[in-house]
Order: structure tokens, then C-alpha cells, then sequence
């Protein structure tokens, strides 16, 4: 794997992730309390030998260009770097990435620098463990010029994939994205001996969805890539190349989200805390790595905890918590009820900040204060709670946006930075 390239396509604006992506990227989004989304790819890159990883970003970067630049970092006896790729102007160029493939094509002068085997390109916002090495060998062995790792998804999920055919020997002979017409999202069903092959089962009806990851020959995605007007991947590229050049599935049957949504990204997360979650943070031998925080151990002090997580440098006094998340440096006050809730934890500690005396005493604490009862919410990082606040949990509700709080698929998001007051009952 010393001469492969990963190339992570982590500049996305993650629109359906609002309010959690209005001031950082999708990938720069938490998860499980404590990592970032991109963590995800990048840990997944280094278990797999993969040691030359570009990142391409562009919307709202900053958070993560800071955090990957305090996680990632080589020593001088490894053959390796984590790269940061910002959108840029040139003499040639002054626009913004207009897609995926124009990201990758804005950007060769750089990730072509080294010489590769082959390219390897991944999305920036999906959950899964997967060892990129063997799907090297799979397009190796295959002699493909382009394979795409495949997956087999439910109906439900079909319509917002990249849904594709392959024949008996696995190479893809139609692909189409996104599809809505449902004639044509039922010709795509996955065809069951393509994963038996690779000793996976599949039970009911599922179709092949693509799930950006794509491996290519350098020379085919220069190929690929001189036409201009091909902007995104899954609409152009990959459609177009399938009547030329070899395309082959590598089918993954491991646990994979696609987490671009509030209500995918709230489910992933309680997933966690069940008995046998299907996605193993514990997992030995493949560690998801994150950024290092010299914080102190989490304070628990009479207090009832059920199935949930607690990040370090957390402090919980009198409270009761069952089925949540919380993120590090979390705080809830005596008296208050957490349920199914995702805490974000806090980027600092109260009195860490340079603020004013009147900023200072403006309002609550950070955290959930005392007397507090939350239900069914996602509560963003460095938000202030006061006392004897309640927030239901809204179930019947699909989209409401307001100035404290928003509701995406039945559940309430409070926003970075957010300050309510005490007794407000959302």
C-alpha cells in the first residue's frame, strides 16, 4: 500500500445536517462525543497502510483544518503525511470545486506530485470500518480500471444512492444516481450471487448502491478528468466510463451509514450505547483515531446512568441519563433528566475564555443546568442551559426552524452556542 494515494472529499456543505453544519463542514461534524466524522476515512486510511492521505475541503474548513492539523501529525521516521487541500485560485483557474470530480481535478497538480499505483477516493461524512488494502487487491486482481465499493441498501435508502447493475463477474454494466422513477429503482436490485461469491448473504429485496468509494488507475482518472464538464463523479464520470473502461463492484457487506442526514446522524449515535451495537467503538486491533485532550476523568457524583456514553472531562452531579451521548466536557446540574439525547460537549471550561464581567454574568452556565428535562435532542457544542428547563421530545414534527432551537425528522437541535434561559420550556 506504500504506493497508494487516498484522496478524502471532505468540502461538502452538508445542507441536511443544518443547524449542526451552519459553521463547520459535514465531516468536521462530532460523533460519539469525542471524534469528528473525518476521523472516520483518515483512522480507516492509516489501518489500511494507506500513509498518503490528501484531504480536499472548501466550505466552512476552518474547525477542521484545526483539528486535523492537531490530530495528525507523522513523525520523521514515517513514509507519510495527512495534506490539507483548500480550495484555490490559480492563473488558470478562480472558481470554487463544483463537485466531486472537479475537487479531485482542481487539485492533481498536487495529489499527482507522487507517483501511485492506484488513487483511492473516499467521501467524508459516511460510518463504517473497512480495510481499503483488500480493496486494492480486489481491483488489482480484477485488472480494472475503476472499481466502486458497493452495498447493499434497503428500498427506502435506494433513491438517495448511486444505484448500479454488474454482471455475474462483478463488473458494472449501467449506473445511474439518485434515481426517483421507481421503474427504475426496482431494475436495480442487488443481484444475490455477485456477494455469495464473496461469501456474503443477502436476505429480501436490496439494491446496489454505490458508496463513494471509488479506486482508480492514475492514468484513467487523468483520462477521465480532462473533460471539464464532467463536475461530479456519481453523475458523470462514473456513468460515462462504464461503455469504455472496466468497471468493476467490490461488494462490503460490513456495517455502513450514510449519516448526511439529522435523522441518520441521531440514530448512528444511540446505536452506541445499545448492548451489542452493530458498529464497535471497542473493537480491538482497528482504533479510530482523534485528537489527544489532556482532560481529567469524567465526575459522576449521585447519579443515574443507563446505556450511555461519557466523554472525558464530563461533570454530572444528581442527575438522571439513560439512552444519551454525552461529548467531553459535558456538564449536567442536580435534578435534571436526559433522554435519548446527544450531547456535543464544549470546545473549553467555563473561566477559560477572555470575556468581560457583563459576558461573564450575561446568563446559565455552560451545560444543562439544574432541574432540566430533555428528551429526543441533539444539543450542539458550547451551549448554555439554565435551570428548570424543558425541552419535549416533538416526534409529530418534520421541520420547524426558530431562533433557539430547530426540529429535523422529529428531533430538536439547539445550536452552537445557543443560550436559554432558565424555566424556558421549548
Amino acid at each position: 500500500m506504500k504506493n497508494v494515494t487516498a484522496i478524502i472529499l471532505g468540502g461538502g456543505r452538508g445542507t441536511r445536517l443544518f443547524p449542526l453544519t451552519l459553521e463547520r463542514s459535514k465531516p468536521a461534524v462530532g460523533f460519539a462525543g469525542k471524534y469528528r466524522l473525518i476521523d472516520i476515512p483518515i483512522s480507516n486510511c492509516i489501518n489500511s497502510g494507506l500513509k498518503k492521505v490528501f484531504v480536499l475541503t472548501q466550505f466552512l474548513s476552518a474547525s477542521m483544518h484545526r483539528h486535523i492539523m492537531q490530530t495528525y501529525a507523522f513523525d520523521t521516521f514515517t513514509d507519510g503525511f495527512v495534506d490539507i487541500l483548500a480550495a484555490e485560485q490559480t492563473p488558470d483557474r478562480d472558481a470554487w470545486f463544483q463537485g466531486t470530480s472537479d475537487a479531485v481535478r482542481a487539485t492533481m497538480n498536487h495529489t499527482m506530485y507522487y507517483d501511485s499505483d492506484e488513487i483511492v477516493i473516499l467521501g467524508g461524512d459516511h460510518l463504517y470500518r473497512m480495510d481499503y488494502s483488500e480493496l486494492v487487491r480486489h481491483h488489482r486482481k480484477t485488472g480494472a480500471d475503476i472499481t466502486l465499493g458497493v452495498y447493499p441498501v434497503v428500498r427506502d435508502e435506494a433513491s438517495r444512492m448511486g444505484l448500479l447493475k454488474a454482471d455475474d463477474q462483478g463488473e458494472v454494466v449501467e449506473f445511474v444516481e439518485k434515481p426517483t422513477d421507481e421503474d427504475v429503482i426496482n431494475s436495480f436490485k442487488a443481484p444475490t450471487r455477485l456477494f455469495a461469491d464473496h461469501g456474503i448473504t443477502v436476505e429480501g429485496d436490496k439494491y446496489l448502491a454505490s458508496m463513494g468509494i471509488y479506486v482508480f488507475k492514475p492514468s484513467v482518472l487523468r483520462e477521465l478528468l480532462a473533460d471539464e464538464n464532467k463536475t461530479d463523479f456519481g453523475k458523470e464520470v462514473i456513468p460515462d466510463s462504464i461503455a469504455e473502461k472496466k468497471v468493476v463492484a467490490y461488494p462490503f457487506a460490513g456495517y455502513w451509514r450514510d449519516i448526511g442526514t439529522i435523522g441518520a446522524f441521531f440514530e448512528s449515535n444511540l446505536e452506541l450505547v445499545r448492548t451489542d451495537p452493530e458498529f464497535n467503538l471497542y473493537q480491538g486491533g482497528w482504533p479510530f483515531y482523534t485528537r489527544t485532550r489532556s482532560l481529567p476523568p469524567s465526575s459522576i457524583i449521585n447519579s443515574e446512568i443507563n446505556n450511555s456514553l461519557v466523554s472525558e472531562g464530563s461533570y454530572v452531579v444528581g442527575a438522571t441519563i439513560s439512552n444519551s451521548v454525552l461529548g467531553i466536557r459535558s456538564r449536567v446540574g442536580e435534578g435534571s433528566v436526559l433522554k435519548d439525547v446527544i450531547m456535543q460537549g464544549n470546545d473549553f471550561y467555563d473561566g477559560e475564555q477572555s470575556l468581560s464581567d457583563e459576558e461573564q454574568n450575561k446568563g446559565p452556565l455552560l451545560g444543562v443546568g439544574k432541574n432540566c428535562h430533555i428528551e429526543r435532542c441533539i444539543i450542539d457544542k458550547n451551549v448554555h442551559i439554565g435551570d428548570n428547563v424543558t425541552i419535549k421530545a416533538r416526534p409529530e414534527v418534520d421541520d420547524y426552524e426558530g431562533e433557539r432551537r430547530w426540529i429535523r425528522d422529529g428531533i430538536t437541535v439547539i445550536p452552537k452556542g445557543t443560550v436559554i434561559a432558565s424555566g424556558t420550556e421549548l
